[in-house]
């Protein structure tokens, strides 16, 4: 996700070497299109979360619903709930623009932002996989719906945040050596 990875930051809660700006690009300017890229992420997600929550809440209405075990019962229950943190935070950044519109905070509205979307994410990961494990469950029973499960959980972490999180350290290295080298050639300019 472009612009979650385009905070001052190379981790949570980790400072990193700061981005430049684009040419020409003030910093309230890149607060601004910064804002708009992740509400264009969020759009995306939210349209997942409504799917799977009008999906979970038709489930329950279900006739079959009646003959899952406990277990089933219990991991629709979690996953549901899921849904709706998901919801509220992969909606935060609305809220939280809407409170503090026109104060002058966008690059602080960016951050907090962020912050909703990578938590909003975490927190869908785990409905979407609820959502897998409890049809397979349904339909296989447990021992074979676990396998299912695992892969999706895997496939998203490593989809939304091994690879991103790698190519963050990645690009971090190289903005970390870039602003060494003249730093070096000045050093040796004075020894010459």
């Amino acid at each position: 996700m472009g612009s979650m990875d385009s905070t001052d930051s190379s981790g949570p809660g980790r400072p990193g070497p700061r981005r430049p700006l684009r040419p020409g690009e003030t910093r309230v300017q890149r607060a601004d299109r910064n804002f708009a890229e992740i509400l264009g992420e969020l759009r995306v997600l939210q349209t997942g979360v409504q799917i799977l929550f009008g999906f979970l809440l038709i489930l329950a209405v279900q006739p079959r619903f009646a003959e899952t075990s406990s277990f089933s019962r219990v991991t629709y229950v979690v996953t549901l709930l899921l849904c709706c943190v998901a919801t509220a935070l992969l909606m935060g950044p609305v809220a939280y623009h809407r409170a503090l519109f026109a104060k002058g905070l966008k690059p602080e509205i960016v951050r907090v932002s962020n912050r909703f979307a990578r938590a909003g994410m975490l927190v869908l990961l785990l409905a979407i996989d609820g959502a897998v494990l409890l049809v397979m469950d349904f339909v296989f029973g447990l021992p074979v719906a676990l396998a299912p499960a695992a892969f999706v959980l895997v496939m998203f972490a490593v989809a939304w945040y091994v690879l991103p999180t790698r190519r963050l350290a990645a690009l971090d290295r190289k903005l970390r050596a870039q602003r060494k080298l003249p730093e070096q050639g000045s050093g040796d300019a004075d020894h010459g």
